[in-house]
Order: structure tokens, then sequence, then C-alpha cells
């Protein structure tokens, strides 16, 4: 009978594997995925100084896989965004971190907001309507998705919340770039948010990107702003006096976005931000209080 194996050895290696196929977080990667078979939390991995040699071939047949550049996320079966965790797979986009830049700005806006409509458009797996429905169970959360594979996705992350008691998010199968987009919720809506496909046409992207989000998700076009425009007009017309607009976009995307949005007239106190790495991540805007004169 095979004796059991010190974990510590097993990360190591899983470590150097990782590295060697040029892995930018090696060591983080090799203990989240240990984690994830020992069933444990990655802080609590060294109260488990030893393994059974099942668990240890789990973790080396996880590791090929990631070394693959299959997203980490895939492997794991689910991405974190706020304080949601989605199902995630081959046929949608992942969620990444910096998207929670766009929530926390988003429910700031909305703080003093009694009971807030908002509007996800591009929801994808629905992660940041989830994530706002989950913050603010006193909202009204709206998502938009036209793709069927992740559609499918977001119906299975939203009812999967629904059946744990969370705040109930409405899934439409539409497109941004619908005229009659939500019309019922026309001059209505306190806050919309997007995480639109931006990356333009033709750049390079990481294998983890290129071979497995779809490309509908992640390319918008010869500039990046094909889908952007669209949300911009959109939500013009979604939101109330007074309410806010957050869309992220490209690193390149600094000075364009924000443009777009100056140039719509009801739009006002436009703003660029950006993300942790000091790179522009995302532009916000507010439908003016009332009609300018």
């Amino acid at each position: 009978m095979s004796s059991r194996q010190p974990l510590r050895l097993a990360i190591l290696e899983a470590e150097r594997a990782l590295a060697a196929a040029g892995i930018a977080s090696p060591r983080v990667d090799a203990e989240i995925l240990a984690a994830h078979v020992v069933g444990v939390e990655r802080g609590k991995l060294m109260l488990h100084p030893l393994v059974d040699p099942p668990v240890v071939e789990a973790l080396r047949r996880l590791v090929v896989r990631r070394a693959a550049r299959e997203p980490l996320q895939h492997l794991l079966g689910a991405a974190v965004l706020g304080p949601v965790s989605v199902a995630v797979g081959p046929g949608v986009f992942t969620p990444r971190p910096e998207t929670e830049l766009l929530l926390d700005w988003g429910l700031k806006a909305i703080a003093d907001v009694p009971s807030p409509l908002v509007v996800d458009l591009c929801t994808g797996t629905g992660a940041l309507a989830l994530a706002v429905a989950a913050s603010r169970p006193d909202a009204t959360v709206h998502a938009v998705e036209a793709d069927p594979a992740a559609l499918t996705w977001a119906q299975r992350n939203i009812a999967a919340h629904a059946a744990a008691g969370h705040t109930p998010v409405t899934l439409h199968a539409a497109d941004v770039r619908w005229h009659d987009l939500l019309i019922d919720l026309e001059s209505h809506v306190d806050l919309v948010l997007c995480n639109p496909p931006y990356v333009p046409d033709g750049t390079p992207v990481p294998p983890e990107v290129a071979h497995w989000d779809p490309p509908d998700a992640v390319f918008g076009g010869a500039d990046g702003l094909e889908v952007i425009r669209a949300v911009i007009a959109a939500s013009a017309g979604l939101l109330r006096y007074g309410g806010h607009l957050g869309i992220e976009h490209d690193d390149t995307h600094g000075d364009a976005v924000p443009a777009l949005l100056r140039r719509r007239q009801v739009l006002t106190d436009v703003q660029e931000h950006l993300d942790l790495a000091g790179r522009p991540r995302f532009a916000t805007a507010r439908r003016r209080t009332a009609p300018p004169s």
C-alpha cells in the first residue's frame, strides 16, 4: 500500500512545472490548485502536511492542464467577482479581477438610492449582475446577453444564486445594438454597468484568452469600440435623470471612451478610472439631472 506523501513537495513540483510553462504566478496557481484537490482553503493547506497518492496525482493532472494555459478558473469550475462565485467554462468569457473596480464604483454610485434599478449589459456569466444583487438585496437587477452559449451559463448561474436564496436577477436574451432594448425600462434605470467586448481586432492576447474565451466576447471591432458605441447609445436612453453609467474598456481607450461619452449631450460628469497598475480601465458618466439648455 502506498504511503502518504508530503503536500509541500507536491506543491513545489507543481510550482516548478508552471514556472517552466511561463505561468506568471506559478506559486499562487500551484497553491490554489492544491487547495482545490485537497478541499480546503488555500490558507489552511499547511494543516494537511501529508496527503494520499490520489490527491498528488489529481494535482499533477491539473498542473498539466494549467501548464497548457487552460484558465485557472476553468480548472476550478468557477470564477469569483466581489461577493459571488459563478460557474465558468468553454463558451463564456471568464470574469477578471479588475472588473471588481467597476463593481465597487457602481455600488458607491447607488449607495444612497433606495431600491435601485440596475442593468448589466453584455453580462456573460451574469457575474456583474449577480454581484450587484448580492451586495444590494433591495435592488432590481436586469442582465442582457446576446450570445446563446453565454446565455446558458448566465441562466445556470442566476438560477443557482436564486435557489440559494439570493435576490433574483432578470435575464434578457437581447443585443445591445437593438434600438428597442429594454424599452419598458427607458428613463428609469439608476445604474448601467457593462464589461463589453473591447479588444481591438488583431491585438495579441494571452493563450488563456486566445484559446478559451469566445472571440466575440473579447474583440470589439477594428478599434475595439464597436460594441461600446452601442452601449453608450442604449444607456443614454435607459438612464433616469441623474442615473450613472460605467463601462470597462481596453487600456488603449483612456481617451476614446470618455470622448464618446462627452458626445452625448444627455451625459455629463465624464471621468476616466485607472486600474491598480495605473492603466486606463473604465469610464463613467451620469445622465444630466435636467435636459441641456
